[in-house]
């Protein structure tokens, strides 16, 4: 099996080119470029076992992600596990409106990252504002370890926290606080597409919005007086969200929407009272 006849089998069971591309060039170390010029360089014995089990488990609907163990976030590259959500592009949304907020404030800057999965949103937070002081917190050892090694690999010292939401942070104050928690439904239509991935920071109760009340309830302890709050949240839920903050006495409170134009993240600055 050559390059060509490799790709040709994932066009066969249905794959995306670029889904294809990703894997192959991995696999072979090869840039997508090389790909295409070189399409009749020879798959290895090994190579040929390794690509139909890729290809297996992708039609599968195992993440590309899992598959290659690494993903490009904000200019990082991630190294990620079933052990973490697979980064998606729409929470560099999340990241750059954090960094527009940090941008403002003063040096040295106070942020935590709740639910920090692979460490995505931290790392990339700290990579761009290198005086910021990050933290970041998870409810799951293993995906903690993930973000810890991915920390280290990339030199960005962030402080790693194991718990709950605010719990590990107890008595802290932040200038900032940013969160991509699980918020979809449970039963969603959507789930079993996703099965490969932990359901632990997928779901978040009968409208998906469990996790945010709490976080928007107890927040405001955790956050210094002109403090913000960034949220990201579905597609649809920003209707629902706003209001959550509205009644609950934060100030400002504004979106952001994604690559496609969805409102995708809601934040607001910290209640008076």
């Amino acid at each position: 099996m050559n390059v060509a006849a490799a790709l040709a089998l994932a066009r066969t069971l249905g794959l995306p080119r670029v889904d294809a591309d990703v894997l192959l060039g991995v696999l072979l170390d090869r840039s997508r470029t090389w790909l295409l010029t070189h399409d009749d360089a020879p798959l290895d014995a090994g190579q040929q076992t390794r690509w139909q089990d890729w290809l297996a488990r992708r039609v599968d609907g195992v993440p590309v992600a899992y598959l290659t163990g690494q993903h490009e976030f904000h200019g990082l590259l991630l190294h990620v596990t079933p052990d973490v959500l697979d980064p998606r592009p729409d929470t560099e949304t999340l990241v750059d409106w954090a960094l527009e907020v940090l941008a403002g404030r003063r040096p040295g800057a106070a942020v935590v990252d709740l639910g920090t999965g692979s460490g995505a949103v931290a790392l990339a937070i700290r990579h761009r504002q290198a005086d910021a002081q990050v933290s970041a917190v998870d409810v799951s050892p293993a995906a903690l370890a993930v973000a810890q090694a991915n920390g280290e690999r990339l030199g960005l010292p962030v402080r790693w926290r194991l718990g709950a939401w605010f719990a590990p942070v107890a008595g802290e104050r932040f200038d900032l606080v940013v969160s991509n928690p699980p918020y979809i439904a449970a039963g969603d239509v959507h789930l079993p597409a996703l099965r490969h991935e932990p359901m632990l920071a997928l779901t978040s109760g009968a409208d998906g919005l469990d996790a945010i009340r709490q976080i928007v309830a107890d927040a405001p302890a955790h956050l210094c007086p002109d403090g913000w709050l960034l949220l990201e949240h579905g597609h649809d839920q920003g209707p629902a969200v706003a209001p959550l903050l509205r009644q609950a006495g934060w100030r400002q409170v504004v979106q952001r929407n994604d690559l496609a134009g969805h409102w995708r993240c809601t934040g607001a600055q910290r209640p008076t009272a």
